[in-house]
């Protein structure tokens, strides 16, 4: 079957891209191809209480599916240069922003209406972190929570899907390149098309590099950042979330001048697991209805590495800190701060007897035999940095759940209009190495679509 577009992915970039082309080209043929499944059936058995280890379900319903590895990531777009990626400086700052926007209307459209947008500009937060040697950055953010932004996407897909033809459980094996399109094969056929998105998100990556180095696409190697996730009593960062709800803090650490900063924060939220091509990692998740809030707050303290020669495979160094944290612990590692700077590993005893109850169950351990010194550091000195601001992070019973990696795709050669050396073959979304947020991703959709339906 021949389509003017197919999109390879249904992430936010893929869903935002089709969305718009739907909309300024209505007699266009797309399609969406995606390795997950509908939104409805997505479902994962890992709850972090009856079942703790991954099952290696054939398609893991938490990294792909429709809405991608942000369905139910807690529903945070943030509308800012300062984090998320670097698409403003393919697109320039403003487009950016505007096109945030844009995403931020269409999201209250189809079900975000009555959601709170948060920000952080004027803030007297950002005088009290300066003064301890913090920095908070500036962003609007939008909270959908995991609940609303479930409902968002389900909206979108229904009206799309009359118009857009949808392929779950459908992985592309190989893109081809033709004299006047491309061509897409899957397991049990293959499709044409006159112009390719490819927009394959994180759990893609490899699948990225692969087609990079087939269609000899020039990469380079982007960063994996590491650490931690925390989880404490809500109250002691409630002064920080209820006026910000997110508050993205940077710390440079004294002994190794590296920047540590908070990621995700998700109040009155869980912690949960999260399966990367087979590697299971923490993650933290957070709810718009109060019924499904706790009395915790959890956020992933990260440090970034970025390496150069003779070694270049960041996400190669990311995955074995994150199997070795697997080996030990049999999945994630839980150990309370007070354990840690003592030197001794957290027994369930300990965990039990502290003031924090765990919302995800996870292995009670020693994260520094895990975890590079380096970086450990850097997590303490920013633990202890916090407890300025926030009185009680430093508290011997808060949780420290290992290990939180974000893997970043290699970043893709790709121009101003986001598309690769071979003309009408565009590359998105944080599959493109150059996004690495909802907001981001979503906006390059748009752009995308938006300078297609432009050249006709």
């Amino acid at each position: 079957m021949n389509y003017d577009v197919i999109i390879i992915g249904a992430g936010p970039g893929g869903i935002f891209a089709a969305y718009e082309l739907m909309k300024e080209k209505p007699d266009y043929k797309v399609a969406v191809f995606e390795e997950g499944y509908s939104l409805e059936k997505r479902k994962c058995p890992i709850d972090g209480k009856k079942i703790k280890n991954c099952i290696n379900c054939k398609r893991c319903s938490i990294m792909c599916g429709f809405g991608g590895a942000g369905a139910f990531s807690d529903g945070k777009y943030n509308i800012t240069n300062d984090f998320g990626g670097t698409l403003y400086e393919h697109i320039g700052k403003n487009e950016a922003i505007e096109l945030m926007k844009y995403v931020d209307d269409i999201n209250m459209e189809y079900g975000g209406e009555g959601t709170k947008l948060y920000s952080t500009a004027g803030t007297k937060f950002k005088k009290l972190c300066l003064q301890n040697k913090l920095n908070l950055l500036d962003a609007s953010v939008r909270h959908l929570g995991t609940d609303i932004n479930y409902v968002v996407l389900e909206n979108l897909y229904n009206a799309m899907k009359d118009h857009v033809d949808f392929y779950f459980d459908t992985p592309v094996q190989k893109l081809e390149v033709l004299e006047d399109g491309y061509r897409v094969i899957c397991e049990k056929d293959s499709y044409e098309c006159k112009k390719c998105i490819v927009s394959v998100g994180r759990s893609g990556s490899k699948w990225m590099e692969n087609v990079c180095k087939d269609l000899k696409i020039p990469t380079k190697s982007n960063r994996v950042d590491l650490g931690v996730r925390v989880e404490l009593p809500a109250v002691i960062f409630s002064h920080l979330t209820d006026e910000l709800y997110e508050s993205k803090i940077v710390y440079r650490t004294e002994k190794f001048e590296d920047n540590v900063r908070t990621f995700c924060m998700n109040p009155n939220g869980i912690v949960v697991n999260e399966n990367t091509n087979g590697i299971i990692t923490v993650n933290g998740h957070s709810y718009e209805g109060d019924e499904k809030k706790t009395d915790n707050t959890n956020f992933a303290l990260l440090v970034s590495k970025h390496f150069s020669e003779p070694f270049k495979d960041s996400n190669g160094y990311g995955e074995s800190i994150a199997r070795l944290s697997n080996m030990l612990g049999g999945g994630v590692i839980v150990q309370r701060f007070g354990d840690l700077v003592r030197g001794r590993r957290s027994t369930v005893k300990r965990v039990e007897e502290g003031l924090v109850r765990p919302t995800l169950t996870a292995t009670p351990g020693d994260l520094s035999l895990v975890l590079p010194k380096r970086i450990l550091d850097g997590i303490i000195e920013m633990i202890y940095a916090l407890d300025k601001v926030a009185p009680g992070t430093a508290n011997d019973d808060t949780l420290l759940y290992g290990v939180e990696v974000k893997f970043y795709n290699m970043e893709v050669e790709i121009d101003d209009n986001l598309e690769s050396c071979y003309k009408g073959l565009y590359v998105i979304g944080d599959g493109s190495g150059v996004t690495h947020s909802l907001s981001h991703a979503s906006a390059s959709g748009i752009y995308v679509a938006r300078h297609i339906a432009g050249q006709n």
